[in-house]
């Protein structure tokens, strides 16, 4: 499978997430991307150090300032079940704009050729951590990183990337 890339459409595919009454809801890629700019950026884990600690942080800080330059929705992605990422996000209380949703069984990142197989760390199958800019289902920019890295997929390249 090859990566998704920039010119790309994004194929579309079912995240799930986990309303205020518990009850598991499904939403497809393209019902959140189309005639929007819309940043995508997928995780290898909730709760996870980089991920909770600097990754997902920075789209909450930036959230104002991506929204003010065109961005319609910022949604973060993990191969992780819907009620993890409800309660990953609302361990954000000052997240008024990133929504958390699941890729459970890591189906659509396998699909956009981002699935990291950490089985040899008891993980199974992730996300790679990047972050893509899509304009209209179109990919304009696709920002992934090196196994264990951070260092192109944060807030700050997405607003540089603006």
């Amino acid at each position: 499978m090859v990566c998704i890339a920039v010119g790309d459409t994004i194929p579309d595919g079912t995240l799930s997430y986990a309303d205020e009454a518990h009850q598991i809801l499904n939403v497809s890629v393209h019902s959140l991307a189309a005639a929007k700019q819309v940043i995508l950026c997928g995780v290898p884990g909730a709760f996870t150090p980089t991920c909770s600690l600097k990754h997902v942080p920075g789209f909450i800080e930036k959230a104002e300032e991506l929204k003010s330059k065109g961005i319609s929705e910022i949604i973060v992605i993990s191969v992780n079940d819907p009620y993890v990422m409800r309660a990953w996000g609302k361990s954000y209380p000052e997240n008024k704009h990133v929504k958390f949703l699941s890729d459970s069984s890591g189906a659509y990142v396998k699909t956009l050729g981002l699935e990291l197989d950490v089985s040899d760390r008891g993980f199974g199958i992730r996300s790679q951590r990047f972050a893509l800019l899509l304009d209209d289902l179109k990919v304009k920019v696709a920002n992934v990183e090196s196994d264990g890295q951070f260092k192109v997929s944060s807030a700050e390249d997405m607003l540089k990337a603006l």
